[in-house]
């Protein structure tokens, strides 16, 4: 095994790891598709028990390349042993996601985890507007984070302080959009392949899309279908990783 590259298991190249970490100095990378509801956290969780009784080791480090919400499903890159290094280098690497967003309402968190809190004409969208705005947010760009987002805030989690009904004000961070297609429009819903940097929210990438055709929009379905090099043909289950690799 190479000590210089970590390595990586893919869907068509699954097999089972040796019981010796010691033979992975570089340590280990899975894509691992996240199925909806879990967290980053709960899919960190699951395989981290079990590489700690798999490895016979009760501090194995286990990470990811950059969390998911719960509502959204796709590639989740987690990192094993050293590999957790290379984390942030993953990040670097643009993001491709396929979402849904549906106009002519909003919520709180601009996605479903919050109830629709304002209605909006949507009608008057066209595919065309809609292709035209998508090119008005390509490019280099400051964006506002969701305050329902993991922002941190004077130590608190900014989602934490909006569901406590605290004020949140968060500062906007500059992202990339490198492409934003139209794949379909089927009034009010709109399907966008989006290709973006780290730090991008597709919430908030819907909330400033409705508020740019005269309307609302909100975020109904999120998918990433590439992250750190990885896309869904690599990517394997968590029951994969653990039933089959670990």
């Amino acid at each position: 095994m190479s000590e210089e590259e970590p390595v990586i298991i893919r869907k068509n190249n699954l097999f089972r790891l040796s019981g010796d970490l010691e033979q992975y100095p570089a340590g280990i990378i899975i894509p691992v598709y996240k199925p909806i509801e879990w967290t980053s956290t709960d899919v960190v969780r699951k395989i981290k028990f079990r590489a700690a009784r798999y490895f016979r080791k009760k501090n194995i480090k286990v990470g990811h390349a950059g969390t998911l919400d719960p509502l959204a499903t796709g590639v989740l890159v987690i990192c094993l042993g050293r590999a957790t290094k290379k984390s942030e280098q993953l990040q670097t690497v643009p993001k491709e996601y396929v979402a849904e967003f549906t106009f002519g309402a909003t919520t709180p968190s601009f996605d479903r985890e919050k109830e629709i809190d304002a209605t909006f004409p949507f009608e008057h969208i066209t595919r065309g507007d809609i292709e035209e705005a998508l090119v008005h947010f390509t490019g280099e760009q400051d964006q506002v984070p969701p305050v329902f987002s993991a922002k941190f805030i004077d130590g608190s989690r900014a989602y934490d302080m909006a569901r406590a009904g605290r004020t949140v004000k968060l500062k906007p961070s500059r992202i990339t959009i490198y492409s934003m297609d139209l794949m379909n429009f089927d009034p009010p819903v709109a399907s966008v392949r989006i290709k973006c940097s780290k730090g991008t929210y597709i919430r908030a990438v819907a909330r400033d899309l409705g508020t740019a055709l005269k309307s609302g929009a909100y975020m109904t379905a999120l998918e990433r279908v590439s992250a750190g090099g990885f896309d869904i043909a690599d990517a394997l289950s968590p029951d994969e990783v653990v039933g089959k690799v670990l």
